[in-house]
């Protein structure tokens, strides 16, 4: 199966810890390379990623991985990596056709979460899976970050940043079709939001954005110094 990494944002708030945020090391591993690793073990076999800021030095990074573990990884530019993250999603268009795994490059988790998801989402032919979090509780998860979901009977209702009601955490792991594609066209062309959470909101108003909930998996977002230490001491829950 293939795997989608979009990693080309500028992660400036993670700049203490390295000066490439896919870089910063969590255990003495790159962010991206625990991406990586975990998605191969659990059924990835081929990667595209998606680079912006500082992409040239992220790219030579990422055929080091390659040639050193064997595992296919084609990394390029979004020339529009300063946008929203749903113009990264865009650049693969034409290089995925297949359903796919889409994970982001900072955010952390076992195995078992992906692979949960990969055996639920088997068979998938229209719009997405996402991963979700129902424990709303847990005191790890920046509030004032996350990306938040409503989801009624297995869809999502809504998705962003700053929605009220709620009652589960987008987790940044998705199965996808190539209709992702599609919903973040139409979320740009009829709302100008250019975002992958836009795309979503387009897929779940056709009833196309399906759930599977992680139950208690562990898993983290790592944005900050504050993330970046609670990581390195929850590593453990996240391999």
């Amino acid at each position: 199966m293939k795997c989608l990494i979009i990693a080309a944002g500028l992660g400036s708030r993670l700049r203490p810890k390295a000066e490439i945020k896919p870089l910063a090391p969590v255990g003495g591993i790159p962010l991206i390379d625990r991406v990586i690793t975990t998605a191969s073990e659990a059924g990835c076999d081929e990667f595209y990623v998606v680079t912006g800021y500082r992409g040239r030095r992220l790219r030579e990074h990422l055929k080091e991985l390659a040639d050193q573990t064997g595992i296919k990884i084609k990394a390029f530019m979004n020339p529009d990596w300063d946008k929203p993250n749903g113009w990264s999603v865009l650049c693969a268009r034409n290089e995925i056709t297949e359903p796919f795994i889409l994970s982001m490059s900072d955010h952390l988790y076992p195995v078992s979460l992906m692979r949960g998801l990969i055996k639920a989402a088997d068979g998938l032919s229209e719009g997405i899976m996402l991963a979700v979090d129902s424990n709303i509780e847990n005191p790890d998860i920046n509030l004032d970050d996350v990306t938040r979901v409503y989801q009624e009977q297995g869809r999502i209702k809504t998705i962003g940043k700053v929605i009220k009601q709620y009652n589960a955490f987008d987790t940044g792991v998705f199965a996808c079709t190539s209709d992702l594609f599609d919903a973040i066209e139409t979320s740009i062309e009829e709302h100008h939001d250019g975002s992958l959470s836009g795309g979503v909101r387009a897929l779940a108003n056709q009833g196309l954005a399906k759930t599977h909930d992680i139950e208690g998996l562990y898993w983290l977002d790592v944005d900050d110094p504050n993330d970046h230490e609670i990581a390195e001491a929850q590593l453990e829950r996240l391999i």
